[in-house]
């Protein structure tokens, strides 16, 4: 990523990094300028007067520096920016510049074909190697500073031992390439050359054939320079297209080398820019501090009014809990009321009922006799009419042995019509029949019906006995018209008999079918007689429940008295725990006041507290400011030390030091600093004194709420002692409860069917309304346990949590923010 980008008004030659980064070496047309790198600049810091400098390299210690001027190469000190030396031995363009490892001899090559080893300390030229036919365009150097690999305009890859002896000459294939750069692992395993096409090449070191090597693509133009970096990771290369690229190094069997150093995190800045940042730190800081202070005011008035807030809605909540136990005793005393009112309904109807029953029971009594009077009536008609057919059969038959011979002829054509009417007649029987039957079924699908029916409700039941008896009068009128019908049928047919045999046995066919009906008839009134039989001994059953039924009402309200008798002491209980609860309210909301007194205390104090450390702060870093003055003065005066021979420069090097640091004022401010310190030193014991006091009334509150808090906790246990007490009761009440449920059901496992049918009984409209009262008023009493049983454990569940935040700030010798309770009491009246 792009971390500085800086441009200017004249073409850069070239570049050096110093090994700090912190300073760079950049060449220009007119001078070659140091420049120190900034957090997001580059500032000049010292300009050399060189023209036109293409070549700068610094040592790979930092403390010196190389550049070439025209053919010659100058030597730089970074500590006093002087020219050491002067290298001078080229005759062409300096091309490129290799310091050896330890900085002793550095390595340069030009176009006139030279090679040079020179001693930097010396200024002499070691070794040399001369090849006039090459200008050398790039110069790399083995580890060991031995062996120097150059290329140049002939094609070719030279190794040199020592600077002076061409031991070996590579050529590059093909024949338009030319190598432009050179360089070599610090490792000394690869050899990467840069081409005039603008590839590079890898290849094995050391090279062991022409072609063992592998080219990498990157260049549109020439490759000017090419570097690997100091940990040999990457291998960067510049072209004429005006691209850096940054390649990859990956030796093969080389393990990475690990970094002997790490990357500085630390960067230049200049002094102004120093102190306008921490002018601006201060005066961030300080609207901070004024923010924090404005916002702690503000959230004061903001839990000011809220607390005053919680008071109104407690006032507010309290009164309407008032006004709910005024509505609460009028309704209750409207309910008891209405309880005995319905109570004396219940009695007067239940009367009422007992009598109807009789007088339902009397009349059906009545209603059965006549109707078997009826049935015995008809019984002998039936008998009689009978008779009358057999004794008229027996004349029909003396007739018809008479009449025989004289009507055959007669009758004859008749025959054929009488038939179809016979088979008429026939399908007519049948079809009666199945009517029969068919009545029967209904008839018996009536009785079950009302059989059920009377087993939900006596009214139901009585209501269809009465629709039963006016359904068996018109049924029995029914039957009787069917007699007379079936009569008048026989009389019909009695003409036809005395002429036709057939008739007559169409007739005899008839009187079957009627016995039968007259049969089935016979059994449907015994079936009567069995179903009334039945209903009445179910109305016995029933009468026998009620009793059961009354006995066990008497038995509920008697455990209702005793339960409401249970529950009077406990509701007193309650309400000398909420009165309690409410004193403990106060008591807290008293400490909750005295406990915001001693924090505002306590926060002037620590607004005192922080001015002092500011101060300190303050005066810590005059002490930081001076020990750093200090110390440059003393570094001036050690390099003084240089110039101890020559006294004219000493001296004006002391001056120079005495008028930077000197100031005229100087005693005036130490006699100033002298009585601000002792100020400061007397604010500071006064401070201490007053701190210690006030830890001392805090140890005193805090033991004093410490105290206040036990004796809370012990309220608490009692409280949880009652509540475990009225639990134990709720769980003896809900066996209780329990048990009378399992006394209303019988027996759940062998009378389901019983216990529904009671429960019919129990819901018509006659006697239901006070075993419902009583059972509705059982529940609530228990839901009303229940709701008080959760309150309770809400309550102890807040007082815990609120003894425990008491402890922790206790312990921290700190009381709680929070100025008031959650409002207790409007959760007792809730319930």
């Amino acid at each position: 990523t792009l971390e500085i980008c800086k441009e200017f008004q004249e073409e850069a030659y070239t570049v050096s990094i110093h090994p700090s980064g912190l300073f760079i070496l950049v060449g220009f047309s007119d001078k070659l300028k140091l420049f120190t790198i900034l957090i997001d600049d580059l500032r000049p810091f010292k300009e050399f007067s060189i023209r036109g400098c293409r070549e700068a390299l610094f040592s790979n210690g930092g403390h010196l520096f190389s550049a070439v001027h025209g053919n010659v190469i100058q030597i730089y000190s970074t500590v006093t920016f002087e020219n050491i030396t002067n290298l001078k031995g080229h005759n062409g363009k300096v091309r490129q510049l290799v310091w050896s490892p330890d900085d002793a001899r550095l390595f340069s090559c030009g176009m006139d074909g030279a090679v040079y080893e020179w001693e930097v300390s010396t200024s002499k030229r070691l070794h040399e190697a001369v090849l006039k036919a090459c200008g050398y365009t790039g110069l790399g150097l083995t580890p060991d500073s031995k062996t120097v690999y150059a290329v140049g305009t002939d094609r070719k890859i030279k190794e040199i031992f020592e600077a002076q002896q061409i031991v070996r000459e590579v050529s590059i294939t093909p024949d338009d390439v030319q190598p432009t750069a050179i360089a070599l692992s610090h490792t000394g395993k690869s050899l990467l050359v840069g081409t005039s096409k603008g590839t590079v090449r890898s290849y094995s070191f050391p090279i062991s054939k022409p072609d063992d090597y592998t080219e990498y693509i990157g260049h549109v133009g020439m490759v000017n320079r090419l570097r690997v970096t100091y940990q040999d990771e990457y291998a960067v290369t510049i072209g004429d297209d005006g691209i850096v690229i940054l390649w990859t190094l990956q030796e093969v069997g080389i393990a990475k080398k690990e970094k002997e150093t790490i990357y500085a995190e630390e960067i230049l800045i200049t002094k102004t820019d120093l102190e306008e940042k921490n002018a601006l730190i201060r005066e961030l800081k300080q609207r901070v501090s004024e923010l924090r202070e404005e916002n702690d005011y503000q959230l004061k008035l903001k839990e000011m009014n809220y607390a005053e807030r919680i008071r109104d809605l407690t006032d507010k909540f309290m009164q309407e809990m008032e006004n709910l136990k005024t509505k609460h005793t009028v309704v209750t005393g409207e309910k008891e009321k209405e309880a005995s009112r319905h109570a004396e309904q219940i009695h007067d109807l239940t009367e009422k009922q007992l009598k109807e029953l009789q007088d339902l029971e009397s009349s059906n009594n009545q209603k059965l006799m006549l109707e078997y009077e009826k049935y015995q009536d008809l019984q002998a008609k039936t008998q009689k009419t009978q008779e009358d057919y057999e004794r008229q059969l027996t004349e029909l038959e003396n007739r018809k042995e008479e009449e025989v011979s004289q009507q055959r002829l007669q009758f004859t054509a008749q025959l054929e019509r009488i038939k179809n009417e016979l088979i008429l007649e026939r399908e007519k029987g049948k079809q009666q029949s199945r009517d029969h039957e068919e009545t029967k079924r209904q008839i018996e699908e009536d009785a079950d019906e009302e059989i059920v029916k009377l087993m939900e409700t006596h009214e139901g039941a009585l209501i269809q006995c009465k629709d039963e008896n006016v359904n068996l009068r018109n049924k029995s009128t029914t039957y009787q018209r069917k007699v007379k019908d079936l009569e008048e049928s026989i009389r019909k047919r009695e003409t036809d008999l005395v002429t036709l045999k057939s008739e007559e046995i169409k007739l005899q066919n008839n009187i079957r079918g009627l016995k039968k009906d007259i049969e089935g008839l016979k059994k449907e009134i015994q079936e009567r007689d069995e179903t009334i039989q039945d209903k009445e001994k179910r109305i016995y059953e029933l009468k026998r429940k009620n009793q059961e039924l009354e006995k066990f009402k008497f038995v509920l309200d008697y455990k209702i008295k005793d339960l409401k008798k249970q529950i009077e002491p406990r509701e007193i209980e309650i309400k000398d725990m909420k009165e309690q609860i409410t004193q403990m309210e106060a008591e807290l909301e008293r400490l909750s006041k005295s406990n915001d007194e001693e924090k505002l205390k306590s926060e002037e104090l620590r607004a005192k507290l922080n001015a002092s450390s500011l101060s300190l702060r303050q005066e810590k870093q005059m002490k930081r400011d001076s020990e750093l003055a200090l110390k440059r003065i003393k570094t001036d005066i050690h390099n003084c030390s240089a110039f101890i021979t020559e006294p004219k420069l000493l001296a004006q090097r002391v001056a120079d030091i005495y008028a930077q640091y000197v100031r005229e004022d100087a005693t005036e401010d130490a006699s100033i600093d002298q009585d601000i310190t002792k100020e400061y030193a007397r604010q500071r014991d006064h401070l201490e004194r007053t701190v210690r006091s006030l830890k001392a009334k805090v140890d005193k509150d805090s033991e004093r709420h410490k105290t206040e808090n036990i004796r809370i906790m012990q309220e608490n246990v009692t409280l949880i002692k009652e509540i475990n007490d009225l639990r134990r009761e709720l769980k003896a009440s809900r066996v209780k409860l329990q048990d009378l449920q399992t006394a209303m059901g019988i027996s759940r496992k062998t009378a389901a069917r019983t216990t529904e049918e009671i429960v019919h009984a129990l819901n018509t409209q006659q006697n239901n309304h006070i075993v419902n009262e009583k059972q509705n008023e059982l529940e609530n009493l228990i839901q009303h346990q229940r709701h008080e049983i959760h309150r309770l454990n809400d309550q102890i569940t807040r007082v815990e949590n609120n003894n425990s935040r008491s402890a922790s700030a206790n312990g921290n010798r700190s009381r709680p923010t929070s100025g008031q309770l959650p409002p207790i009491t409007s959760t007792l009246t809730a319930h």
